[in-house]
């Protein structure tokens, strides 16, 4: 769309507001409400003063002024507001020089398509994330100097079958591990789910299906695959989407990777290629009809993982799902269907829809950063020409101790991969994609998050040491 169109459609519309919309480093989507009036063509030339102080891990209040971008692609029409409304999403950039804000992360997927281009190994990277998510009827916690607790239910969840409820128990429920697509009525989520892909549809959205995942109260709606930077546009309206359809029916929805013990946790698998002069680079005669390039892409994901993480995997409670045991891809390794590893070729009768799928992230992730780094790495492993290494066609999940010692893994916890995103970080530069300074940035952020969760006593500690 030109700005022309945006202010055809806010005519056309009706409407009455404009929400200009952002993602903050930690990937949280943030806003600010105009009058109709206030939004014209220079307007949107121009862009909106903010005070970039006020956002964590951006700027200090001595040099705060910082300046929003609408990009005229991203309008839709909010389906949530009483008011008619009509949304774009942002790019920050300086307001004194007008050049990209260093530590924005829409911008940083900005850069990291030039990047692809000047390089010359492709002119188009396209990126498929599969997000799951939970939904429960209630949540409590609390984190005080003498109380940290928490507590999720739903009445559709494994625990509660024997639950005395004022209307009865029906008893349908999938069991632990046991939610994978069971009609209802043990599926008790379909017509949530039907509503959300709806919503999506209706804001022109790409959609195509929905279904209740492994884990109890587990579910997952599907993006069609886009480019890089409205793709990640497209996940943030995914969660907004899920989180307020949720909330219409007295629930709530999260993206939290772990938020139940002894079930399969929430992953975001990240299907990914690159395409050059209208030809998937990634379809060729190698294993599993991939291109050499493609196995250059997964050498350099493999190689790079653990600093990958550190984007990827960007909570303390990302590494409660990457634990053995839960269809968590811990083990870096490669294969053509096999699930068990890190990276997985899903496969297609198609040269067209030949990709590559990174098992490991999860939807914690800030959706610009995590594409960006994984794009980065894969690009590393092109003009590096770095070897995958053979691939492993065996279920990872059962192979004996002594095998399992010669298989590198991704990292066990945050801190991990704060050390080695410090150690490792010279491929995301290439181009300024990203820079030191706001990798520095994203560091302080997450050790902060890192500290308070380490500095915390925990319930089950209580439960262990207490009488000690």
């Amino acid at each position: 769309m030109s700005k022309s169109d945006v202010l055809k459609l806010m005519k056309d519309e009706d409407v009455a507001y404009v929400d200009i919309r952002f993602t903050d480093p930690r990937g949280k989507l943030q806003h600010v409400t105009l009058m109709h009036d206030q939004v014209d063509e220079d307007f949107l030339e121009e862009g909106f003063m903010f005070d970039g102080s006020s956002i964590q891990g951006w700027k200090s209040i001595e040099a705060s002024d910082m300046k929003l971008i609408p990009d005229p692609d991203s309008a839709y029409i909010d389906p949530f507001y009483a008011e008619k409304t009509l949304c774009l999403h942002c790019t920050v950039v300086e307001p004194d020089t007008g050049e990209p804000y260093e530590r924005d992360p829409r911008g940083t997927a900005i850069k990291a398509e030039a990047y692809l281009k000047s390089s010359g190994i492709g002119d188009a990277a396209y990126f498929g994330p599969e997000a799951e998510f939970f939904i429960f009827d209630n949540v409590r916690y609390s984190n005080t100097m003498n109380k940290v607790s928490y507590e999720v239910d739903a009445i559709d969840a494994a625990w509660n079958t024997d639950t005395e409820y004022e209307m009865g128990n029906t008893g349908h429920r999938p069991g632990i591990k046991g939610g994978y697509f069971p009609v209802n009525p043990i599926d008790h989520g379909q017509d949530l789910r039907s509503e959300m892909l709806s919503t999506m549809k209706r804001i022109g959205m790409k959609v195509d299906k929905h279904h209740h995942e492994v884990a109890s109260c587990q579910h997952e709606l599907g993006l069609i695959f886009s480019s890089l930077t409205d793709q990640g546009d497209q996940l943030q309206k995914y969660k907004y989407i899920i989180h307020n359809v949720a909330e219409a029916y007295g629930k709530s929805a999260t993206f939290m990777p772990k938020p139940i013990y002894g079930d399969n946790g929430t992953g975001m698998h990240v299907n990914m290629s690159i395409w050059k002069d209208g030809k998937p680079l990634f379809a060729g005669d190698k294993y599993a009809d991939l291109s050499q390039e493609a196995l250059w892409f997964i050498g350099g994901i493999l190689k790079h993982a653990k600093t990958l993480n550190a984007f990827t995997n960007p909570s303390t409670n990302s590494y409660k799902r990457l634990i053995p045991g839960f269809e968590a891809p811990v083990l870096r390794a490669y294969s053509a269907r096999n699930r068990s590893g890190c990276v997985r070729i899903p496969w297609t009768e198609s040269p067209k829809a030949k990709r590559v799928e990174a098992r490991f992230p999860d939807p914690s992730a800030n959706p610009y950063l995590c594409f960006a780094a994984l794009l980065m790495a894969g690009l590393d492993g092109i003009t590096n020409k770095i070897d995958p290494g053979e691939a492993m066609d065996k279920n990872l999940y059962d192979l004996p101790a002594e095998e399992l010692e010669g298989i590198p893994t991704v990292c066990g916890s945050l801190r991990e991969a704060l050390d080695a995103l410090k150690a490792d970080h010279n491929f995301l530069l290439a181009g300024d994609v990203f820079t030191k300074d706001q990798i520095d940035g994203y560091i302080d952020l997450k050790m902060e998050e890192l500290e308070l969760y380490e500095h915390t006593p925990h319930p089950v500690e209580f439960g262990m040491y207490y009488s000690c």
